[in-house]
């Protein structure tokens, strides 16, 4: 809005913005920010618009249908992408297939999508002198050295051995018969090359490294609002058992170990690179909420408690069941053992710090899903059904 300032107390100029999959679960809250609390304008690509249609419906009766569009294309091979990059400020690239069952039994869907499609991008932004967000994620930093130590080893418990540095630590991949890691090598080298457009070609560029952004409309409810067949994130997944009343299902035991941060807050991150480009040029920032760190199987226990509350149903009397990865995932999976994210350059830079606790979350996100939940299955029952 007019009058906004930055980190340094200058006035924030409205730009023109290209956001390169905009229907998503991040660029919908993102596009949802930028509409209600600036002047940019928004130039909304992807394949899908669901997610932001209550942004562009009805044409013309919101305050901001000025400023907001939608262009259907998908970034393979498009002629029209360079142009909207070139017409626009700054570009954020959301587009990726990142979901970690597809990384074993698509490895080449992945590869290309997360690798090859963002070529384009980067190489249009960097010819026309325009400045880059690109969304990466925290799987660049593969496994922990730590997890490379005998589980009772005192150095395990070393912060240095386990909480993920941007400017510092190693990126750890398993063996190439893991197709597992085809995402993290994928989004690790398209890293590598922006950063090496902007060191040989002067790209402005701002790598964002997410970890685990959770909320309403995040992936999909199987056969609700998304596709009947799939495997959506670990949320997304114990939400799918949640509100059909089967156990949820913890691979290898759940013992691996996550942060969570609320999309509210991290979307509140993005701003601050969007606003500050001064500050946020040439880094590579880290998005996440160490203090809402848990197991798989921590997470799992707290979400049947939070959804008990949000539905008002009793517990399941078997709650939750293991299964193995190769079982859930199929052959080829590995994973890492902990993501902490350090927290340094972003606050230094953008003085940010998440603020949502991981119970508050998963109340906001089990709300939403509970309610889409309900209105579908009222729909379903709602249908006529067809007679011959």
């Amino acid at each position: 809005m007019a009058g906004r300032l930055d980190l340094d107390g200058k006035p924030i100029k409205a730009m023109k913005i290209c956001m390169i999959g905009a229907g998503g679960f991040i660029g919908s809250h993102l596009c949802e920010k930028l509409m209600a609390e600036t002047d940019h304008e928004v130039v909304a690509v992807d394949v899908y618009n669901d997610k932001i249609r209550h942004l562009l419906e009805p044409p013309g009766q919101h305050p901001w249908s000025n400023r907001i569009s939608f262009h259907r294309l998908n970034i393979k091979h498009d002629p029209r992408l360079e142009g909207l990059i070139k017409s626009s400020d700054l570009t954020i690239n959301l587009a990726a297939i990142c979901t970690p069952a597809d990384y074993n039994t698509r490895p080449l869907d992945t590869i290309y999508s997360n690798f090859i499609d963002a070529l384009p991008v980067v190489k249009y932004c960097s010819e026309n002198q325009k400045r880059l967000i690109h969304f990466s994620t925290c799987e660049v930093y593969g496994k922990t050295i730590g997890s490379f130590l005998p589980k009772d080893h005192p150095l395990r418990q070393e912060p240095e051995f386990y909480v993920l540095k941007e400017d510092a630590s190693p990126c750890i991949f398993g063996s190439i018969e893991k197709q597992r890691w085809s995402y993290a090598c994928a989004k690790q080298l398209i890293e590598r090359l922006i950063y090496a457009e902007g060191a040989e070609n002067g790209l402005e560029f701002t790598i964002v490294r997410p970890f685990n952004w959770i909320g309403p409309r995040m992936d999909f409810i199987p056969g609700i609002d998304g596709p009947s067949e799939g495997v959506p994130r670990v949320l997304a997944c114990f939400s799918n058992n949640l509100l059909r009343r089967e156990p949820l299902k913890l691979v290898d035991g759940g013992q691996s170990q996550r942060t969570f941060v609320y999309i509210k807050d991290a979307i509140e991150a993005v701003l601050l690179m969007i606003d500050n480009p001064a500050r946020a040029n040439s880094h590579i920032f880290n998005v996440g909420n160490p203090n809402n760190e848990v197991t798989v199987r921590q997470l799992g226990e707290m979400m049947t408690e939070v959804y008990s509350k949000v539905s008002g149903e009793p517990a399941l009397e078997v709650p939750t069941i293991d299964v193995s990865s190769k079982e859930f995932y199929g052959e080829g999976y590995d994973d890492s053992d902990k993501r902490i994210p350090d927290m340094t350059i972003i606050n230094k830079q953008l003085g940010w710090n998440p603020k949502t606790s991981l119970w508050d979350l998963l109340e906001s996100t089990l709300t939403y899903q509970h309610r889409t939940y309900a209105e579908a299955i009222k729909k379903s029952i709602a249908m006529p059904v067809a007679t011959s």
